[in-house]
């Protein structure tokens, strides 16, 4: 055993100890219930704001700082707000309750209940006239100078993680933040929010390789959500006219800075909207975003100054040709783009896959990574797009856009295709390639050809990824930073 699992053992075994003395004293260490009456913060700002004038206060939080002197103790005591000092003394307390005080270890949570004053050296203080322990901590906390480092753990265990880090409980605020803000936003353009079912029986909506599960009752398997789009839809053939849902979604891929199978996406559909539309709501609700967290549309991300007040947009085509020098008149058929592919080393070309897909991974290698300030890659091909709806007179390339900011891909926008003639086919196109082995080429959803059918007005569609999005706003290069218990391999 090394010697920081030794001391942990000895630290442990000495809290266990100090837990067993406080029942002996007849003493629950985990209470039912505690109210406190105020939070750190409020005592502050009460105290300066009263002319630092002492009052009696009620405060419950972890103790996170213990400072022996003897006849006297003095604690940082941590809340969701922030930290105060308390202050026991033994002849405040007497000496049977000032005992039982010596019994406390940090990471325990307790309740003070004292008068709120200054010390000599200026610290507002809770002088400690009575106090309860609420829950023993057992497992000691990491050293506060050396803190929680280990990324691994501090994504295995989170709790730990905001316990020890300030700063993650202020960035899943900032998260939880950004979500409301864009409710509130759509909800001020008049836009509902719906809730769609998260198991399917056929998955859709999206290229992905689904999560499957087995419903016992109705003996069928099913599938956990890849995206909520065809059922959103739906709902538009319904009469709703502006419709949103922040939703779940499950993908059974890969995990990187970039990618969680589990993860969470805002997708929106308005009526009579096209991706012209949804290219200025994008751009309007990063703006608002940028200003209600920032201050400004232009901030600081990973040293990169971004500008969310200008998007520079550029074709998908023309994206090929200035950033991989690409150009897309030399490539008419598939074996031209797998010979092209070979010759550049890209590796991941499958057999089913058509010509744009494989110039697709020269995008995916060649032009992502240089897409560091906001831009807009627009008018995709066809082939790439299955839900999407035409570019006027051209069938190779649709009315679809991506944003990316950084190398990343933020959102997928474009106008839906709702003509139920077309849709089949492109489904059908789908089939195939899974028969050639594509186990994320989308299924036939002939319900949703019936929904179409019975005809669905022009509509613009949008999903934006709200972790990727969190990610620039608290200045992170990891997708795990945004999401609070991200999915990781058992140990």
């Amino acid at each position: 055993m090394d010697n920081n699992n030794q001391n942990y053992t000895i630290e442990k075994e000495s809290r266990i100890k100090n837990l067993n003395l406080l029942k002996s004293r007849g003493i629950n260490p985990y209470p039912n219930l505690y109210k406190p009456e105020d939070t750190s913060i409020n005592v502050k700002n009460k105290f300066i704001n009263n002319g630092e004038k002492e009052f009696k206060t009620n405060i419950a939080g972890r103790i996170m700082l213990l400072r022996d002197f003897g006849k006297a103790i003095f604690a940082t005591l941590k809340d969701f707000d922030g930290n105060i000092q308390i202050y026991a003394r033994k002849d405040m307390l007497g000496e049977e309750k000032f005992e039982i005080f010596k019994l406390i270890n940090v990471g325990d949570i307790i309740g003070v209940k004292g008068n709120v004053f200054k010390t000599h050296k200026g610290e507002i203080t809770v002088l400690v006239e009575e106090f309860t322990i609420l829950s023993k901590s057992i497992n000691p906390l990491p050293e506060k100078w050396h803190g929680l480092t280990d990324v691994e753990l501090r994504y295995r265990q989170r709790y730990l993680d905001l316990i020890i880090n300030d700063n993650v409980k202020i960035n899943f605020v900032m998260r939880f933040k950004i979500i409301s803000l864009i409710r509130n936003f759509l909800q001020q353009k008049g836009f509902i929010e719906v809730e769609t079912p998260m198991m399917h029986h056929i998955p859709g909506g999206a290229a992905a390789r689904p999560f499957i599960t087995h419903h016992n009752a109705l003996d069928i398997d099913l599938y956990l959500r890849i995206a909520p789009e065809l059922y959103l839809k739906r709902l538009i053939v319904g009469g709703f006219d502006k419709i949103f849902e922040l939703n779940r979604n499950f993908r059974n891929e890969g995990i990187d800075t970039k990618h969680n199978p589990e993860f969470t996406m805002l997708e929106l559909y308005q009526a009579y909207a096209d991706y012209n539309d949804m290219m200025l709501l994008f751009e309007e609700l990063m703006n608002y975003l940028a200003f209600e967290i920032k201050g400004s549309n232009k901030f600081e991300y990973q040293g990169e100054i971004l500008d969310f007040s200008n998007w520079e947009k550029i074709k998908y085509v023309d994206a090929l040709k200035k950033f991989a020098n690409i150009d897309i008149e030399n490539i008419k058929n598939r074996n031209d783009a797998f010979n092209l592919a070979k010759n550049h080393g890209i590796q991941k070309v499958e057999e089913y896959m058509n010509k744009w897909e494989i110039i697709n991974l020269f995008f995916e290698e060649y032009v992502e990574k240089k897409l560091i300030k906001p831009t807009i890659i627009y008018e995709y091909p066809t082939e790439l797009s299955p839900l999407a709806k035409n570019v006027a007179n051209n069938l190779e390339f649709v009315e679809r856009f991506e944003p990316y900011v950084y190398g990343r891909e933020l959102a997928n926008a474009f106008s839906e295709l709702n003509d139920p003639f077309i849709q089949s086919e492109r489904f059908l196109a789908q089939a195939q390639k899974k028969v050639k082995g594509d186990d994320e080429a989308m299924y036939m959803d002939e319900d949703y050809i019936n929904a179409l059918e019975y005809g669905m007005p022009p509509t613009g569609g949008m999903g934006i990824g709200i972790d990727r999005l969190v990610m620039i706003f608290i200045n992170t290069n990891s997708i795990r930073d945004t999401i609070l218990f991200p999915t990781l391999k058992t140990r």
